[in-house]
């Protein structure tokens, strides 16, 4: 993969138990520590990060591969210059399109796709549903699925359940808000294309706002991502485990419901309790 927005694979050696990749080096250090460290911050800003994303995501979908865990860790500044490019780093989990159906749950908990979590299977439409959620991130400072408990976070997100909060996205544009609702459709039918998302006004417009947000978001992405939990790379055994924890747990609700229906010969619910939503976790 060559492009401008794609860290290089410069080389590989191998010896008798290795192999080493000599990979371009990027010295500009982590999107989110940069925002963090800037003393302004817009819409506009964050419109120009996601179109590099974008335009480097939809290169590599023309050749054929899906990154399959693109996550705010992954996206790192080329230099410590003011006006540096973005680049996409980590290929591990990458895989050919063509190299047969991918139905593997991997990625990492926040950003994966319903689909993948619904063990169906998938393809280049998951990396978008990732763009939306680093979206999303990017102009507010927290995740759109939030849970210390990981089969309730997989339960949203194979829902799409995620709120635009007050006050934090009251300065926000529509245009922003209908950006970001196209690329995390859980229809996958539905959800735009890299192509059409670098089409979207948000991105090829005037649409984003020039209004500082960088307050807001810097003090949210103080708050929420210096837990680690995010940083973890979620391995594919964990999501499925998680996942039929999930299914055995509803069915087990749905027996136990039954049987308090015929015994008692009343109308009866079971469900667990309310579980607290992201906002009220994340922050």
């Amino acid at each position: 993969l060559t492009h401008p927005n794609i860290v290089q694979l410069l080389e590989t050696f191998e010896d008798k138990h290795k192999v080493y990749l000599v990979m371009e080096l990027v010295t500009g250090g982590e999107l989110f520590d940069r925002i963090v460290e800037k003393g302004s911050y817009t819409e506009k800003d964050a419109s120009h990060l996601i179109r590099q994303v974008l335009e480097a995501v939809d290169y590599m979908h023309d050749q054929g591969v899906v990154h399959r865990d693109l996550k705010p860790e992954n996206l790192l500044y080329y230099s410590q210059d003011e006006d540096s490019k973005i680049m996409i780093s980590d290929f591990g989990l990458s895989k050919m399109e063509d190299s047969g159906i991918m139905a593997t749950a991997c990625g990492t908990p926040g950003y994966v796709a319903p689909e993948v979590l619904a063990q169906k299977p998938y393809g280049k439409a998951v990396d978008v549903w990732s763009i939306g959620v680093i979206a999303y991130i990017l102009l507010c400072g927290y995740p759109p699925f939030y849970d210390e408990n990981d089969a309730n976070l997989f339960a949203q997100i194979l829902k799409g359940e995620f709120e635009f909060d007050s006050p934090y996205w009251d300065e926000i544009s529509d245009s922003a808000k209908d950006f970001i609702r196209q690329l995390m459709c859980v229809d996958v039918e539905k959800r735009y294309t890299c192509k059409q998302s670098l089409g979207h006004p948000w991105i090829s417009g005037n649409a984003a706002s020039d209004k500082n947000i960088h307050s807001s978001v810097s003090e949210q992405l103080k708050k929420n991502f210096a837990k680690s939990r995010w940083r973890q790379a979620y391995h594919a055994t964990a999501v499925i485990r998680q996942m039929r924890l999930l299914a055995l747990s509803t069915q087990r609700e749905k027996k136990l419901s039954e049987s308090s229906d015929t015994n008692a010969n009343t109308t009866t619910t079971s469900a667990p309790p309310a579980s607290k939503s992201p906002r009220e976790n994340a922050h």
